[in-house]
């Protein structure tokens, strides 16, 4: 079969064959590449900064669209309510985020037992590799810019140290500060007080600026197109097997041609002559062998 499939006519067809299989994976690739697209975004300006009075209101559940808005709000920041949150990554190193109470000047207050007079958010305001390098919040009025972000939820059947948090939760905060809050925090981008910036983005210091960015949109998996990616995979082998199969079928009809003409010599070679029966005269006739009484 080798044979067969060294014919010039089917090295040809092979290289074709080849071509096209290598267009249906190419096309596999792009209908794949198309079957796994990011939703679309629900907020298309989370980058442009919008008062957090406006964007999200204490008591309220906190709305998928309002994630990853850029805020500002003005404040001020209390030393006594500050806690560091373990196990956070920065350049691959493990260390604490620094977060800090921040009361929201104009913010509504929170009816109800238990509610405090000011409504407060936490303030992820940097990362640090020693708690006691921590330090205390800038003290005065805060114009404070960041990324809103949805709370995280604390962890189970674990009680934080003094000054720590098992997570940045509202839930969590809200107990230990005793205070009326937002429903999601802040990761800090800018503090400016008296017109000039004092966040660990615009100050050296052991206090790393977070730099959290929009979180990517959800992708979401189209299933037509996956299909279409595996159906094409499909017909890059057919066109190989297609290919196999044609050089198969010449080189059966090879093989019928060969035994056809080995038939067809066969049946051109005339038979030897009988060979005469012993005691038999070569020209007598029937009659005269007959035995006589």
């Amino acid at each position: 079969m080798l044979k067969t499939a060294l014919k010039p006519r089917w090295i040809a067809g092979l290289v074709f064959a080849i071509v096209i299989s290598g267009v249906f994976v190419l096309l596999s690739q792009w209908q794949f590449g198309r079957s796994t697209q990011p939703e679309a975004p629900v907020s298309t300006g989370t980058e442009e900064s919008k008062p957090l009075t406006a964007v999200l209101q204490p008591g309220d559940f906190f709305h998928g669209s309002v994630a990853d808005q850029m805020v500002t709000a003005k404040g001020a920041y209390d030393p006594d309510k500050q806690v560091l949150v373990p196990g956070r990554l920065y350049d691959g190193a493990t260390g604490y985020w620094v977060v800090s109470a921040f009361s929201v000047q104009d913010a509504p207050v929170l009816n109800g037992a238990g509610a405090s007079p000011q409504t407060w958010i936490p303030v992820a305001r940097g990362w640090v590799a020693d708690p006691d390098e921590a330090g205390a919040p800038p003290s005065g009025t805060i114009e404070l810019t960041g990324r809103l972000l949805p709370s995280e939820a604390p962890l189970p059947n674990t009680a934080p140290e003094p000054g720590r948090a098992t997570a940045v939760s509202v839930a969590e905060l809200i107990n230990a500060w005793e205070i009326s809050s937002y429903p999601g925090f802040v990761a800090a981008t800018s503090e400016i007080t008296g017109g000039s910036d004092v966040s660990p983005a615009a100050v050296s210091s052991e206090l790393k600026p977070l730099r959290i960015g929009p979180q990517p949109p959800a992708q979401q998996v189209n299933w037509l197109n996956l299909f279409y990616s595996v159906e094409w995979i499909v017909f890059a082998g057919f066109a190989l097997f297609i290919w196999w199969r044609m050089v198969k079928d010449d080189y059966r009809r090879d093989l019928e041609d060969e035994l056809d003409d080995e038939h067809d010599a066969d049946a051109d070679v005339e038979p030897p002559p009988a060979e005469p029966r012993a005691g038999t005269p070569e020209n007598s006739s029937p009659s005269e062998q007959k035995v006589q009484p």
